[in-house]
């Protein structure tokens, strides 16, 4: 079946690019790789009338890292290049892991990060991760720059906090704090074929053997990324035993509030996260011994 018509536009700076968005109002859609909004397209879930690419725009694809600062990365950087960039890889593993766990080959060549993100499906593999390292969004929109928490970013299933002509330039991540450590778990019927039907991503820091701060985040599990706030407040300031770790990943289960579809069922999703959880936790906590 042939895609809708529409006109693509490839502006060279953000700020045309933010007019275009603005001139075709509910029509325009912004396109950083393409790999889910085209889908939508050729399945007809949408029909824009416009295409504005990110692609030309200078700069937009830069990875960045300042170890006093943290890492930054432009909304139109592959996932592919996220998952094999040293810089990250060492700083930030399982950023570079939730990275590779998108999709497949082809999808990691042509997709983004941030528009993984920006797609705001509840199943995203890189929204987990990092929102447990205190992720923020760096947006530019008519009104000139604004950056929020990525947690705060998602609003529903396909809806962000994003106003009329804004649009995400980039992800930041703070450099985390001495005696962190992190872990992103999925789970898939048929692996990277597949939306993660559960996926995980979990930090804690470390002070010696307690925790000193706790992020644990659910995805396709809720109509949003989730931070189970409950379960983290049973982590901080606690002795990091086997005990405690499943005692909070039972409460991060029962925060969450998952359906049945094509990829799980409801109950499967509710044990299942109470499995990963545990694991993530464990993962973590012996990163974080490593870097104290």
């Amino acid at each position: 079946m042939p895609a809708p018509h529409f006109d693509y536009l490839a502006p060279t700076t953000i700020d045309e690019a933010v007019a275009a968005l603005v001139k075709g109002g509910k029509d325009a859609r912004v396109m950083a790789g393409g790999t889910d909004l085209m889908v939508k397209i050729r399945h007809r879930a949408l029909f824009p009338k416009q295409i504005i690419s990110l692609k030309k725009i200078d700069g937009l694809d830069a990875i960045t890292f300042d170890e006093k600062s943290g890492l930054t990365i432009g909304a139109t950087a592959l996932l592919s290049d996220v998952a094999s960039n040293p810089m990250i890889r060492e700083h930030y593993p399982t950023v570079a892991e939730a990275a590779e766990s998108t999709a497949n080959v082809q999808v990691r060549n042509m997709g983004t990060v941030v528009g993984n993100l920006c797609n705001a499906s509840p199943s995203a593999d890189n929204a987990p991760t990092l929102i447990a390292l205190n992720a923020t969004v760096n947006i530019t929109g008519p009104s000139g720059t604004r950056s929020m928490p990525l947690d705060e970013f998602f609003s529903g299933p396909g809806m962000t906090a994003l106003k009329d002509g804004e649009i995400v330039t980039s992800v930041f991540v703070p450099t985390p704090p001495a005696g962190t450590g992190t872990a992103y778990i999925s789970v898939s019927q048929r692996g990277q074929l597949d939306c993660s039907a559960i996926g995980l991503g979990a930090k804690v820091t470390m002070d010696g053997d307690r925790c000193t701060d706790a992020r644990i985040v659910v995805g396709a599990c809720a109509p949003v990324p989730l931070r189970t706030k409950d379960a983290e407040k049973m982590l901080i300031g606690q002795e990091l035993t086997d005990d405690v770790i499943r005692k909070a990943a039972q409460k991060a289960s029962e925060e969450t509030s998952p359906i049945d579809d094509v990829r799980a069922t409801a109950a499967y999703r509710y044990k299942v996260t109470t499995v990963i959880t545990i694991r993530a936790l464990a993962d973590a906590r012996k990163m974080a011994q490593r870097k104290q």
